[in-house]
């Protein structure tokens, strides 16, 4: 009976010893924590995405160049100098521009609508880059205009202007390219992104030019801009500042956003035909 109690008592000693040597209570923070159970097993981890998916594509770029500069007048030393013009000839650097009757300089709208147009294509994604900083400098040369568009690998380069004809019945818009081309970018890009921005500026509201180019188009071999670029690249005379109901659309802020708008259409629908934007 003795060893039958002691028994009992080295068993129930061992109970105690055990339990004095537990692990001190769980903190209740911890204890929140740890009580999250575990995910399912049955339950797939998410798949790691391709290398395709994981790497951000770089934004296309568009370099756009407003035609002339507001300081080019007090520097015809500089802007009257030589510079290659493509097709082994010379041009002077740049020039003054042409103006309406009413003395809005064609530099100053070429600035402004490249401007909108820059915002424009912006807010749909694109890189924009421009041949000037501001309307108040000289130059850039009109052979580095088309540097800047081939170091910056433009998907399109597009150059603004306005035209000064003569003749008051002399009007419209007309978009030029290089030709015959001297390298593939001046052959069907060039055309095609013409012709983009011909129907953007026929969507527009804008008429064809009657007094220059054919059904809006012109091909020319004398634009150094255009000699000189190895990317898709066009000029855009979008009207003649000399007649007098296109210079007052110019003149407006409203028309300036038109030309905007009709460019900007252009040149988006040129991108996601021909460079997957």
């Amino acid at each position: 009976m003795f060893a039958v109690r002691s028994l009992v008592g080295l068993v129930l000693s061992g109970v105690f010893l055990v339990a004095g040597c537990s692990s001190p209570p769980v903190p209740p923070e911890v204890a929140r924590v740890s009580s999250v159970p575990a995910p399912s097993s049955s339950v797939a981890a998410p798949a790691s995405p391709s290398v395709a998916s994981s790497v951000a594509r770089e934004p296309l770029t568009v370099v756009l160049d407003p035609g002339h500069n507001g300081g080019n007048a007090r520097r015809p030393d500089v802007i009257g100098a030589p510079v290659p013009a493509g097709r082994g000839k010379t041009k002077p650097c740049n020039t003054t521009g042409t103006a309406t009757d009413e003395g809005y300089a064609e530099h100053a709208f070429n600035w402004d609508v490249a401007q909108r147009v820059g915002s424009l294509l912006e807010a749909q994604g694109a890189r924009v880059v421009y041949t000037r900083a501001d309307d108040s400098g000289v130059g850039p040369c009109v052979d580095e205009r088309a540097a800047i568009g081939n170091r910056a690998g433009a998907a399109a380069v597009v150059s603004i202007h306005a035209d000064g004809a003569t003749a008051a019945s002399a009007r419209g818009f007309h978009v030029a390219y290089s030709a015959p081309p001297l390298n593939a970018a001046q052959g069907s890009p060039s055309v095609e992104l013409a012709e983009a921005v011909r129907s953007g500026l026929l969507a527009g509201g804008f008429p064809l030019s009657n007094y220059l180019g054919s059904d809006g188009l012109a091909p020319r071999d004398d634009l150094a801009g255009l000699n000189l670029s190895e990317r898709p690249a066009v000029l855009v005379e979008c009207g003649n500042m000399r007649n007098a109901g296109e210079a007052a659309v110019m003149s407006s802020v409203d028309g300036r956003q038109r030309y905007a708008a009709a460019i900007a259409d252009g040149v988006v629908a040129f991108l996601r035909n021909h460079a997957g934007f």
